[in-house]
């Protein structure tokens, strides 16, 4: 699979951005484990165009992380212009537009996928950004605004002919918010629609090897994006990756794994953040990759609460001790 000039290889697998999720200690994690593109959270338009310092901060990226893109999102076209401007300014692999954020405070002012409810802007905007920036352009967006008007046929071809070079679907409306199974039968059909000539990746309710397979073999997309199923979960790049060219199941890791990996991920936030930031932005991982232990209710108030480096590694070593040799199921 190819963008613009960047060559992945077969089969991609994809970390999708998450708002306070996907920043750059969870994107080195990821890029351990095998994540072949991924992405910033997602960036205001309004924010970098007035240089919000938040906003700003999420153009920060690495080299190690490389490939990536930068995804912004709005819904005023000459902020969504300069915007990516901008964002092509912090030298990332593409611009990414996000057409898919189904929350209320996003939808409501018409931007993510509350623009699915005005096609036209969709691909004005996204023609001017082809347009205004060298780099490739992609989007990534959902089946429709609610199941009256499942309309992504149309859009994928309408953003074709403006320019975009890839097309990320996620199987849900707006409406659907999370809820509910993704729909990859749409996404079938976009791939297969013979005006189709971008790369198409899924993504949804991609949370273990076996549906990975479906998604490729069934549906035939191009590349498969994982989300939530990476949260407290990071390995399942490789999990995924080990299963479609073994067809094997890689063993799930033990406890002294996690921690070792709660460790890393932890420290990374530390040093990309600083102490107080990293600490707080960690807190998010730990509830997930700890969730299942049992008795765990005392350390986990502790691990949730300190403020202090040291303080908290002892915990995660504490809780090596404690549940050596525990399984999870995953």
């Amino acid at each position: 699979m190819k963008i613009g000039n960047l060559d992945l290889g077969e089969k991609p697998i994809f970390l999708a951005p998450m708002e306070d999720v996907t920043d750059p200690s969870f994107r080195f994690i990821c890029k351990e484990f095998g994540a072949d593109m991924m992405y910033t959270e997602f960036i205001s338009s309004d924010g970098l165009i007035r240089n919000a310092k938040k906003s700003v901060k999420k153009l920060d990226i690495f080299d190690y992380e490389r490939p990536i893109g930068i995804q912004i999102y709005g819904h005023l076209m000459d902020a969504m212009v300069e915007a990516a401007k901008i964002a092509e300014e912090a030298n990332p692999e593409l611009i990414d537009i996000n057409f898919g954020c189904p929350m209320k405070k996003i939808a409501r002012r018409g931007a993510g996928s509350g623009m699915m409810n005005n096609v036209p802007l969709m691909v004005e905007i996204t023609d001017a950004i082809v347009k205004s920036v060298k780099l490739p352009v992609t989007v990534k967006t959902r089946l429709g605004y609610d199941d009256d008007n499942r309309n992504i046929v149309d859009i994928a071809e309408r953003l074709q002919d403006v320019g975009i070079q890839v097309l990320t679907i996620h199987g849900r409306t707006r409406s659907q918010l999370y809820k509910g199974e993704a729909d990859w039968t749409l996404i079938g059909e976009v791939k297969k629609n013979h005006r189709i000539r971008i790369p198409i990746i899924g993504n949804g309710d991609i949370n273990s090897a076996e549906k990975a397979k479906i998604a490729f073999d069934t549906y035939n997309v191009d590349a498969i994006m994982v989300g939530r199923a990476s949260v407290g979960r990071p390995w399942i790049f490789n999990e995924i990756k080990y299963y479609l060219q073994t067809g094997e199941t890689l063993p799930h890791p033990v406890l002294e794994d996690i921690v070792s990996l709660a460790k890393r991920h932890f420290l990374k936030s530390v040093e990309t953040k600083g102490e107080k930031g990293g600490i707080l932005e960690i807190r998010r991982h730990f509830v997930h990759y700890f969730k299942g232990l049992p008795n765990f209710k005392e350390l986990r108030l502790k691990l949730l609460t300190s403020m202090d480096v040291s303080e908290i590694l002892e915990i995660l070593e504490k809780i090596n001790q404690i549940y050596r040799g525990f399984r999870f199921e995953f």
